[in-house]
């Protein structure tokens, strides 16, 4: 028979698949991959069952409900003070149609599109299912810094897109204004694109800020913004993403989304809308109920011997598992799971370059008694010996 794509047919199954499958066999708790363990607010939720039943059903219009659009435009503006009109808003199927979307509609064969490594892991498969090439700029841990020599390297004349998430899965690391200038810089420079995947734009702890790249000098006109429901509300199943940006952008990328998924149900956009119309106290609340329960996790895993990095944004918690003794990441995370009863991901699955082999990726986004009987889990391991229990 005649081959299937190279790129799909030889792509492994992702690696919150793998450790997933691998936890249901073991009974493990799973803390690697990035949904809560609760559902979001009950009144969005009540939202969209009424919305259901009330109807209409059909096919919403393929930019998505005006509702919706206008929210969007008009959060946008509240908490970031951009100037959206609701023309320039699209509702998609979820961020990463979303992304997709945009790399299909702005990328070309050839075209060069510059990430940060690591990264989340559907984006170099997207860059290249589009035709691009990734070229990646390393960020080196704790703090996740990068290099001007190394962001100069990652720019050529073939340079058409940088594709940035911020807060950034998996390091949550929260870029600060310096750092976004300097990219910004570099986008002028070689008259780039921007796409911004900013799904975790209220989940930011302590003094960290979310600056939206599209707020930096010179940046509306090049950049699109990604949202995601299902970060901001806890509704991860919902899949309701969104993007904004200029016209002349959203143009090309709605007619992407038309032959993706073309809708995306509308008593779930009706429930959206509603939400992000919700008062400020609830964002806050969210960061600040996530931010508690990193500290909570932070705490157990340092008392468990396990140290963790800083963690600015997201979901996510880093632990350092140079000094243990349990192998390189993959062979740790498969050991922690088998023996421990604990699961979490391999930070090395994140990086298409040069990986570290030492550090895990936990997610903290769960109740406080799953997080605390996992970091007992993983004490009771160490006092084994890291060995399983009999």
């Amino acid at each position: 028979m005649r081959p299937t794509h190279p790129l799909f047919t030889g792509l492994p199954t992702t690696i919150f698949e793998v450790m997933s499958r691998l936890a249901i066999e073991h009974d493990a708790i799973n803390l690697g991959q990035g949904f809560p363990d609760v559902d979001g607010p009950e009144e969005v939720r009540r939202k969209a069952a009424d919305s259901l039943m009330d109807g209409p059903n059909q096919y919403p219009p393929m930019m998505g409900l005006l509702v919706l659009r206008e929210a969007i435009a008009a959060s946008e503006k509240r908490f970031f003070g951009i100037d959206r009109d609701p023309a320039d808003v699209l509702v998609t199927s979820g961020a990463t149609e979303a992304l997709s979307d945009a790399l299909m509609a702005l990328i070309e064969p050839g075209d060069e599109v510059v990430v940060f490594d690591p990264a989340y892991d559907c984006y170099i498969p997207l860059i290249e299912r589009a035709g691009g090439k990734a070229r990646l700029v390393p960020l080196q841990p704790p703090h996740w810094s990068f290099s001007d020599d190394a962001l100069d390297a990652a720019f050529s004349d073939r340079t058409k897109a940088v594709l940035l998430n911020n807060p950034l899965n998996p390091s949550s690391k929260v870029f600060s204004r310096d750092e976004l200038q300097r990219l910004a810089d570099r986008v002028l420079h070689h008259d780039a694109y921007a796409i911004c995947d900013e799904v975790y734009e209220h989940i930011v702890f302590g003094e960290a800020e979310h600056i939206p790249f599209a707020t930096l000098p010179g940046m509306a006109e090049r950049t699109v913004r990604i949202g995601s429901a299902g970060k901001s509300f806890s509704l991860t199943g919902w899949k309701v993403g969104y993007v904004s940006g200029p016209a002349a952008l959203i143009a090309p990328i709605s007619k992407a989304h038309q032959f993706t998924t073309f809708t995306t149900p509308p008593n779930l956009q009706i429930a959206v809308a509603y939400g992000l119309d919700m008062p400020d106290a609830y964002f806050k609340a969210l960061a600040n109920d996530l931010e508690t329960k990193r500290d909570r996790l932070a705490a157990g895993l340092g008392a468990a011997g396990f140290p963790t990095l800083p963690a600015d944004g997201s979901y996510f918690l880093i632990a350092d598992i140079a000094s243990l003794g349990l192998g390189n990441d993959v062979e740790a995370a498969q050991r922690m799971t088998v023996e421990a009863g604990v699961t979490t991901v391999p930070m090395s699955a994140f990086y298409r370059g040069e990986a570290p082999d030492h550090l895990l990726r936990f997610c903290f986004c769960k109740r406080d008694e799953v997080l605390d009987d996992a970091v007992t889990r993983l004490a009771a391991w160490r006092e084994r010996g890291f060995k399983a229990a009999a």
